[in-house]
């Protein structure tokens, strides 16, 4: 899609570990009047409609968006744009697809709520995570409230919201997540060497309340740091039009 200018504009936006693309469905009345182009929501590997990985790493996670892609067309005038943002392991995932010889045309990067730090003891829950068998829930309600706890979206959708059907499964009566489990023992992402590795700009974003990150996390990376103030690890659900403002430079 092009704007009226003839330009293309694209925004791809990546969700958090545990969620599904659905998760940016609400924005999208406003992406309508505020963002001049197309823009998509996939899944990543082994959440939602997404098949499995047979193992996972960010550069894994980065292809396999890149081939839902298709080919992307280069920059044919000087107001084309694909623009990624990505939340938590989503904006990981966006400075992979950034990367110099990632082979895609990306313009700039907003990284949301990316987890800077791990302690040996968080890299060991998460391995634990992905070794644990699929579990099943006799009813969607239950199988719809683990969703939301595994996806840090608790209190932020309802069981029964829409958004929450891409992150179920149900088989023989019995429920379950969507989300493969093996998806955890991604690791910690080595992001000095993410941003080493491409040329664009990169915004790097957390809400004030996120106690996943801090701004004294983010500074030390050397990049520009946006603060959104009275809001958590998942401001782009508690207050959309704040996060979509960090775009405006891209519109």
């Amino acid at each position: 899609m092009t704007d009226d200018s003839g330009n293309r504009r694209l925004l791809l936006l990546l969700h958090g570990m545990g969620a599904t693309g659905d998760v940016w469905l609400p924005w999208a009345p406003l992406l309508e009047h505020r963002w001049p182009g197309r823009w998509l929501a996939p899944d990543l590997a082994g959440h939602g409609f997404s098949p499995p990985l047979p193992g996972y790493s960010f550069a894994g996670f980065a292809k396999q968006v890149a081939a839902g892609l298709g080919p992307v067309p280069e920059r044919a005038r000087p107001g084309d744009r694909l623009v990624v943002l990505g939340h938590s392991l989503g904006g990981v995932v966006a400075l992979a697809l950034a990367a110099r010889d990632a082979g895609l045309p990306v313009d700039a990067v907003v990284g949301l709520g990316i987890k800077a730090v791990w302690s040996p003891a968080e890299l060991a829950r998460a391995r634990e995570l992905a070794e644990r068998p699929v579990t099943w829930f006799a009813t969607r309600d239950e199988a719809a409230r683990r969703y939301l706890k595994v996806a840090g979206l608790g209190g932020l959708f309802a069981p029964d919201h829409p958004v929450v059907d891409a992150g179920l499964r149900a088989e023989d009566g019995r429920w379950r997540l969507a989300m493969d489990p093996a998806a955890f023992a991604v690791g910690a992402p080595e992001l000095p060497a993410l941003l080493a590795a491409t040329d664009v700009p990169v915004l790097l974003a957390r809400g004030e309340h996120d106690p996943m990150v801090s701004d004294a996390q983010l500074a030390e990376l050397g990049v520009p740091v946006a603060t959104l103030p009275g809001l958590g690890h998942n401001a782009h659900v508690e207050e959309p039009a704040a996060v979509l403002a960090l775009l405006d430079p891209y519109l």
